[in-house]
């Protein structure tokens, strides 16, 4: 009788060859532990068999670039299906989640450490197993760190990719010239009223305000002048703008001729043939997305969809989908020929040239700030 260490080598040798898919090894591994009453950690695994992982994110050409080159791909290594949802804000989907029973959400494409930061201090966060995910050593050291920071050098995400909020203009409307001459202040430019657009997130209200205002977006000082700078660009606005795509149509139909948008999209709309012009002003809005994983998901499943998209090839094909530079370090991997033209792409790997969000800052006035946005843009 063939003995239990020779059924799994056997096993393993099949599966690595191709000849077995990894639901199908499993399945019998666990059946070989069962047959002679040996509780193998795969026997659980194969009793508890994870069928479905769902991911949230932004919707748009950024999902259909995720579903293209990573989910599909993996669903067919893996047999596990990934079911996406999209949100048009952080907020709305961290209600959402909050609101849900646990299990229900597993991956989030956040974005910025506050957003980790926030879901940590609700308790939504999982830990890790690194170990499961070998592709997290291309990634950017400086990226990985500030998650560290924030759960005493665990992970609850992988970093994932990086871009900026920016001000993109019209060229028909507006030159390079006038762009980087007035920066921020174009968003508050009477010249263009009824032509500007907005992103109806307090944040980056509050943070185009600290530039307008000559302050520092980490630490402003007088937030009456911030405030006002806010209703300012109100007054001025055709209307404030809730998604990526709303954000692209409005560009693309010439509704409006100036925004601050997303680095991605803006390419996007380039690629498209649109003459819109981009710039990060000084101090401009940079970020980085991760992929969370919520506490209560298949963690082994969840950290094998974490590498399988952090594997250079997945990723990659990832960010020139989507047109975000990905999180993987240009002097580990040879990122191509598409992504070193993408705007906010950091050839160096150290990001020195972009201005993150303090999430201590950000988060410690939440509250006060987002209410008082709210009520600026009912008309206050």
């Amino acid at each position: 009788m063939m003995d239990n260490t020779k059924r799994y080598e056997r096993l393993r040798e099949r599966y690595l060859n191709g000849d077995l898919d990894r639901r199908k090894f499993l399945g019998l591994i666990g059946a070989a532990g069962l047959a002679y009453g040996v509780q193998t950690p795969f026997a659980r695994h194969a009793m508890a068999a994870t069928e479905e992982v769902r991911f949230d994110g932004w919707g748009g050409v950024v999902s259909e670039a995720f579903r293209k080159y990573a989910f599909d791909p993996y669903t067919e290594k893996t047999g596990i299906k990934v079911v996406d949802g999209t949100f048009g804000g952080g907020d709305e989907y961290l209600s959402r989640v909050k609101a849900s029973q646990e299990g229900e959400y597993n991956i989030a494409h956040l974005s910025g450490v506050f957003d980790y930061a926030r879901y940590v201090n609700l308790g939504l966060n999982s830990t890790l197993n690194e170990d499961n995910i070998p592709n997290l050593k291309y990634v950017i050291p400086k990226l990985t760190d500030v998650f560290r920071g924030v759960t005493d050098g665990k992970l609850s995400c992988v970093p994932y990719d990086y871009g900026t909020t920016g001000i993109a203009y019209n060229r028909k409307y507006i030159s390079d010239d006038e762009a980087k001459e007035k920066g921020a202040k174009l968003l508050i430019d009477e010249a263009y009223k009824g032509k500007i657009g907005g992103w109806s997130d307090w944040r980056t209200r509050i943070w185009y305000a600290s530039l307008q205002t000559d302050q520092d977006p980490n630490n402003a000082t007088d937030m009456d002048a911030v405030w006002q700078a806010v209703r300012t660009n109100r007054d001025l606005l055709l209307k404030y703008w809730q998604s990526g795509a709303e954000l692209m149509s409005l560009l693309a139909e010439e509704e409006i001729y100036v925004t601050e948008g997303w680095s991605g999209r803006i390419y996007a709309l380039q690629e498209q043939g649109h003459d819109i012009g981009y710039i990060d002003p000084p101090n401009g809005f940079g970020w980085q997305e991760c992929l969370f994983v919520i506490k209560g998901s298949p963690m082994e499943a969840c950290e094998e969809l974490l590498n399988f998209m952090l594997a250079p090839e997945t990723s990659i094909a990832v960010a020139e989908g989507q047109n975000y530079p990905p999180a993987l370090d240009p002097t580990k991997v040879d990122l191509g020929k598409k992504i070193p033209t993408l705007p906010a792409f950091d050839p160096t790997g150290t990001l020195d040239g972009l201005t993150f969000a303090n999430p201590e800052y950000w988060n410690s006035h939440e509250q006060d700030w987002s209410k008082m946005f709210g009520r600026i843009q009912k008309g206050y």
